[in-house]
């Protein structure tokens, strides 16, 4: 424990030490976290606004577009003010505070995309049972069982990390405090420890994602049952849910499945799950769905009334 005193504050080195550069980036991720809260909580909005978007999947989608905005807001606006700042420090505690934040939002955001593939294969392959299984108990505790196992899994990161002797040096090469560099700056040989990560984030990872691919996969067989209309319509609604899963999880088996180590692109790969994949949430799903753009048409209209 005195150990770790010895480090109270981390120093995190950023995208690039061009002032040009960071100046770019400021203008850049400033427009593009606007717009990742603005199309996130249009989508919140819209679904408790709209009495047309009661299915369980607008439900599902709503709380996701909450996760993206909270998983944005836990790094990126402390990303934004550092390409901006002279010294770009992180005190300890804020530190553990973003490493547990960012694991609890993203958690809990995997494993709702295996409630929302859930959903569509009782939508799509028992139609006729779907409101009478997915009723409004049912959602509530599969979100609150995402939510619970987001926790978990961020309890599990920050246990593995809070206790470890930092002792210098505190320079991270990174924008964010995230668990390989911080396990590369501890005065201990953290290979296990590497190896428990590898498994609590890099196993998740591919196998949600594998189980993902294969329930999607059920789901794209089942739907030479249905009408042409109705084929076109769960393709088209399948889509943009496979199209946000690999998304969220290719970068994410990138990271995690691996020996523990740092490398220089790590950096840019952390970039497109942590800023640009919450801003093309929202885009992916309201450009593709044509009920959520009607619905936020008249709630622009019912609004300038």
């Amino acid at each position: 424990m005195e150990q770790r005193n010895n480090v109270t504050e981390f120093v995190l080195l950023g995208l690039t030490q061009s002032r040009q550069g960071q100046k770019i980036l400021f203008v850049v991720f400033l427009f593009i976290y606007m717009v990742t809260m603005v199309g996130n909580l249009l989508i919140v909005v819209t679904v408790v606004a709209s009495s047309t978007l009661d299915a369980p999947m607008y439900f599902f989608l709503g709380y996701l577009s909450f996760m993206d905005a909270v998983y944005s807001t836990s790094l990126t606006p402390n990303m934004i003010i550092d390409l901006l700042s002279e010294k770009k420090t992180i005190s300890f505690q804020a530190c553990m505070s973003q490493l547990f934040m960012g694991h609890l939002s993203g958690g809990a955001e995997i494993l709702l995309l295996v409630v929302m593939a859930y959903d569509r294969y009782v939508a799509i392959c028992k139609p006729l049972h779907y409101m009478t299984i997915m009723n409004q108990r049912v959602c509530l505790l599969l979100l609150l069982l995402a939510w619970v196992g987001g926790f978990v899994h961020a309890v599990v990161q920050l246990l593995l990390v809070y206790n470890l002797p930092f002792c210098g040096p505190n320079v991270i090469d990174h924008f964010i405090c995230d668990m390989y560099p911080l396990l590369k700056l501890a005065c201990i040989d953290t290979y296990i420890i590497g190896l428990i990560v590898v498994a609590n984030d890099g196993g998740i990872c591919v196998i949600i994602f594998v189980l993902l691919l294969i329930s999607y996969g059920v789901i794209l067989n089942s739907l030479k049952n249905l009408t042409q209309d109705g084929r076109r319509k769960a393709l088209s609604t399948c889509s943009y849910h496979i199209t946000v899963v690999v998304l969220f999880f290719v970068p994410c088996i990138f990271m995690y499945v691996r020996p523990p180590s740092t490398f220089p692109i790590d950096k840019s790969f952390a970039v497109f799950y942590t800023v640009i994949t919450p801003m093309l949430n929202p885009l992916i799903y309201t450009l593709k769905n044509g009920e959520m753009k009607s619905a936020m048409k008249k709630l622009w209209t019912r609004e300038r009334k």
